[in-house]
């Protein structure tokens, strides 16, 4: 939008310094003018006595005070507005400083250049408190957007593999008509599968970080129950123990998204367990204005280094990595912790002393 050029915030408050000195001067002058009258008679002696005890008060009359007082007023006006005017200029430029150097950081940020922060050395003031806020959103914003260069570079090398494979089996199969044909279809529908999967994956991941979804009541005790009936025949295919536990935890959110979070961190517990014998407790609760989803498993120890990194995108750790047909794409944590996120819950991860790990999403509660 256009808009015509205004006065800048330093004229203007220069001419509010001035303007408001010189009223003020004017008033006293004023005041000092009726405060004088009240001693002067209506008529023009050329002088005048009263007398107040032992106190004589004397005095010009009216005339000659207003023939002496009028210059003198306005000499001290006229100063007044000019020593307002460059003091109000002055003052202003001192105050407005921090807001310039605001300014060229926000030109700065503007420019693509998201390294640069203000930090303000004054007094805690209110354009300290808006150069931390600034400085405090560069740091968020320059950290998101690494994420999302560093998601856009894994996701492409993510998808390229997959595509990657299927025109080396087309070459392979066409410098070898005589092939087995049904073994190229099969391999080809096993990575056109796998490219589908990571390609939901990353829409599911996308939605679930806007978080701008319809909200239902949701139980998460019930959600836990259709997770777990889903996935029952890989555990017992996988000789895992499959329990859930626990009662009623009401929330607010989507209920096909809590649904994907429940399912992805029962699919992950039993996929990264033990070869045979291990188990897998799923249990839900309330905990004060909480409702609590606990999701744990038996498996390898973790370290803690590892653990930290599993809810980023596309990061498996090499003690996780499992093949097979639910292996996942990578992202099985990361979706969870952005629904967690999106739903204004907590999510934290902990590496059993035993071995495997420990999942606690907490989720604001819902009567």
């Amino acid at each position: 939008m256009n808009r015509r050029p205004g006065r800048s915030a330093r004229l203007k408050l220069t001419l509010s310094y001035a303007g408001f000195l010189f009223v003020a001067g004017t008033l006293l002058l004023v005041v000092m003018w009726v405060f004088v009258l009240r001693w002067l008679p209506t008529n023009d002696p050329r002088l005048i006595q009263k007398t107040y005890g032992a106190v004589i008060i004397v005095g010009p009359s009216r005339s000659d005070l207003l023939r002496g007082f009028a210059p003198a007023a306005a000499v001290a006006l006229v100063f007044l507005l000019v020593f307002g005017l460059l003091g109000g200029w002055v003052l202003a430029g001192r105050m407005l400083s921090p807001l310039t150097r605001i300014t060229d950081a926000v030109r700065t940020a503007g420019s693509g250049s998201l390294s640069h922060r203000i930090r303000m050395k004054d007094r805690q003031d209110e354009f300290r408190e808006l150069s931390d806020a600034f400085d405090s959103m560069l740091d968020r914003l320059e950290s998101k957007v690494a994420e999302e260069q560093r998601f856009a570079a894994n996701a492409s090398h993510e998808l390229r593999t997959p595509l990657a494979i299927s025109r080396t089996l087309l070459d392979v199969a066409r410098k070898d008509p005589t092939g087995d044909r049904d073994e190229l279809i099969e391999r080809l529908d096993a990575v056109n599968t796998r490219a589908i999967d990571l390609t939901e994956a990353l829409l599911l991941l996308s939605r679930s970080d806007r978080g701008n979804f319809p909200r239902e009541s949701v139980d998460l005790s019930l959600v836990a129950e259709e997770a777990a009936e889903t996935l029952l025949p890989l555990a017992e295919q996988r000789r895992i123990t499959l329990d859930v536990t626990g009662e009623a935890a009401r929330t607010s959110g989507s209920g096909e998204l809590l649904l994907r979070m429940v399912t992805n961190l029962v699919q992950n517990a039993v996929v990264h367990n033990l070869p045979e014998g291990g188990t897998v407790t799923v249990h839900t609760g309330r905990d004060g204005d909480t409702s609590v989803l606990r999701v744990e498993n038996t498996g390898s120890r973790l370290p803690p280094e590892l653990v930290s990194t599993l809810t980023e995108p596309f990061q498996r750790g090499t003690e996780r990595v499992h093949t097979g047909e639910h292996a996942g794409v990578g992202l099985g944590l990361a979706i969870v912790a952005g629904v967690v996120r999106a739903h204004g819950g907590t999510l934290d991860l902990a590496a059993r002393p035993a071995g495997g790990l420990l999942v606690t999403v907490r989720l604001p509660a819902m009567l």
